[in-house]
């Protein structure tokens, strides 16, 4: 006997619809690998009307004076706040993360940072209004950008989702934001307790996949487009938003270094460590998932990380005892096994490396070492839980080796020798730099990276002046 599936809908200009052509894929719960849902596959006539919504709401949610936006943002966390319960279903069931840790690890910030945004509405600054030619005064205007286009990924589909519309409808901004076609169910909900507070046009949902990713940017109506994704997704939406000149804010892959030296604390860095490492199954661009030891204690140093790995379980949602849930979809539990199948001869697999169960898509977590800086698994994204270790010698080859990817975004480094580890943090090429801890992130600090990880900010106040434009304006004295 088959269960009627649940049917997710686009939500524009403040409400609920159905792809236009009717179009529809399957939503799939990756702890059981059975569809619960379908969700519209959108395309252009979809997209167009999103967008056209948002353009005309536009006006009105701009010219609101700050303290209204702050009002509408703190609705909104609050009302996140009260439907938190079913908020982490609609999570859970898109990602099969830990019912527990997801209610811990993503309500609480989530909600903070909307409220950071709000009065970061009522926050922005720019230089004095002075005269700096004769008989003329200058003064500077942070205004909205207008329509953003933005496209969150699904390794946390409710928290990207924040980081994206927060800052955006903050600033004043209206938005299409598209979720990853994999996760969409999260995004709905946050729809219909968005769509609840303010003005219809200004907060618009569109699913979809990749081409209806494309389309948005595409299309001539977006002042911006944001994505969080994959490097290959953000060089074709900077492609795409080239030819006409939009705006881009790009957070893209990462292959975190986690340089540990002679002098750690081996015990509190594995606990450490192997947290950020298999956090969400390693589904983080700043996982801590590329460790870089010292070769005085390398032997010891893998051999308390394997234990620690060994001790770490996977499993259903409802289970209190796992640290993390399935990878995300078959394809990506063949990409990560497929990195350990190709492994070359002189890795050593010392955890894991293989499958758990064969329903949904668990993986072990999972430890590797003897590796060499040129390996496949050093120097891209494997995405899942998924620990690499490599023994360096001295601080210098320590840092050729770290900034010897095409990856910038975030880094750790172990020490208790405090110079060497402002050396180290001057040294790292990385959005981020933590030392003796790996993966914290706060509200009122920038999250983004260099080089193939994008560029662009989230959070924090330089997240906010992204979704900002700066016009300078000048007037005679003698008028």
């Amino acid at each position: 006997m088959s269960t009627e599936l649940r049917r997710l809908r686009n939500y524009i200009d403040g409400e609920f619809r159905d792809a236009a052509d009717g179009r529809t894929t399957e939503v799939v719960n990756p702890a059981t690998g059975e569809a619960y849902a379908t969700a519209p596959l959108s395309g252009q006539a979809d997209v167009g009307a999103a967008m056209a919504a948002a353009a005309a709401a536009f006006p009105a949610w701009r010219d609101l004076v700050p303290a209204e936006r702050q009002k509408a943002l703190l609705k909104i966390a609050d009302a996140f706040e009260e439907r938190a319960e079913e908020l982490i279903a609609a999570e859970v069931e898109n990602t099969g993360k830990p019912i527990g840790l997801t209610r811990s690890e993503e309500i609480p910030p989530m909600v903070d940072q909307i409220r950071f945004f709000a009065g970061a509405a009522r926050m922005l600054e720019g230089r004095a209004a002075g005269e700096y030619m004769e008989g003329l005064t200058s003064m500077i205007r942070r205004e909205p950008i207008g329509v953003c286009a933005q496209v969150a990924p699904w390794n946390y589909p409710m928290m990207m989702a924040v980081w994206k519309f927060a800052p955006a409808l903050a600033a004043g901004n209206t938005v299409v934001l598209k979720p990853s076609d994999t996760t969409p169910a999260s995004t709905a909900l946050m729809a219909d307790i968005i769509g609840s507070i303010v003005p219809k046009g200004v907060f618009n949902v569109v699913c979809g996949d990749r081409d209806t990713g494309r389309l948005m940017v595409e299309h001539e109506t977006p002042a911006m487009a944001s994505i969080t994704g994959s490097v290959r997704a953000g060089m074709s939406v900077a492609e795409s938003a080239s030819k006409d000149l939009k705006r881009v804010h790009l957070e893209l892959g990462g292959k975190a270094p986690v340089v540990v030296f002679e002098d750690t604390d081996i015990p509190k860095a594995v606990e450490g460590i192997s947290e950020a490492g298999y956090f969400n199954a390693g589904q983080d661009c700043t996982a801590a998932t590329r460790v870089l030891v010292h070769e005085s204690i390398h032997d010891e140093f893998v051999s308390a990380l394997a234990k620690a790995a060994s001790e770490i379980k996977t499993g259903q949602p409802d289970d209190e005892d796992v640290m993390y849930g399935p990878l995300n979809n078959p394809n990506q539990l063949k990409q990560v096994s497929g990195f350990i199948e190709r492994l070359p001869a002189h890795a050593k697999v010392e955890a894991g490396g293989h499958r758990v169960g064969d329903k949904g898509y668990f993986y072990a977590p999972t430890v590797v070492s003897g590796l060499k800086q040129d390996d496949e698994i050093i120097q891209n994204e494997v995405f899942g839980p998924v620990i690499t270790v490599q023994s360096f010698r001295d601080e210098d080859q320590a840092v050729e080796w770290a900034n010897g990817v095409e990856y910038a975004l975030a880094s750790s480094v172990w020490t208790k020798d405090h110079g060497r580890a402002m050396r180290m943090s001057k040294r790292l090429d990385f959005g981020c730099v933590w030392i003796n801890t790996h993966i914290p992130l706060v509200a009122e600090m920038p999250h983004g990276g260099f080089k193939k990880s994008g560029y662009g900010k989230d959070l924090s106040g330089y997240g906010f002046e992204d979704y900002t434009r700066i016009k300078h304006v000048m007037t005679s004295l003698d008028a």
